[in-house]
C-alpha cells in the first residue's frame, strides 16, 4: 500500500492542481502575451501529468508499451473532463481546441518518455 502511495500520490496531487486551476473563475496575467502564456501552460500541465502517470505506470512494472499508451489515454480524459469542469465556472469556458492544446502535451512528453527510457534500457 505504501509502494501504491508513494507512486501514485503526486498524479493525485497534480491532478488536484489543475483542477484547483480550472476553478478559478479568471485566470488571465494581464500581459500582453497572456494567450502564449496560457497555451504553454495547458502543453507544460498535461506533459507534467503524463510524466508522472508514465513514472508510475513504470515503477508498477507495466510494460513501457502499455505505460505509454495509459499515460496518453489518461491524460488525454483528463484533459476533456476538465475542459467540460470548466463549463461549470464563471468566466471560464471549455473548449475542445484546449483539450487539443493539451493533448501536445501529452504526445510530447510521451515520445520523450518512450524514448528516454528505451535508450536507458539499451545501455
Amino acid at each position: 500500500m505504501k509502494k501504491f502511495i508513494k507512486n501514485w500520490f503526486p498524479v493525485i496531487v497534480w491532478m488536484g492542481f489543475i483542477f484547483w486551476l480550472s476553478s478559478i473563475p479568471d485566470l488571465k496575467s494581464g500581459l500582453k502575451e497572456d494567450f502564449i502564456l496560457r497555451k504553454i501552460a495547458h502543453v507544460l500541465e498535461y506533459a507534467i501529468l503524463t510524466f508522472l502517470l508514465f513514472r508510475a505506470m513504470m515503477i508498477e512494472g507495466i510494460n513501457i508499451q502499455k505505460a505509454v499508451i495509459f499515460s496518453i489515454i489518461i491524460a488525454f480524459f483528463y484533459a476533456l473532463t476538465d475542459e467540460y469542469h470548466q463549463t461549470f465556472i464563471q468566466g471560464r469556458q471549455g473548449s475542445l481546441k484546449d483539450a487539443g492544446v493539451d493533448s501536445i502535451g501529452v504526445i510530447l512528453m510521451s515520445v520523450l518518455c518512450y524514448t528516454k527510457y528505451r535508450k536507458l534500457k539499451g545501455r
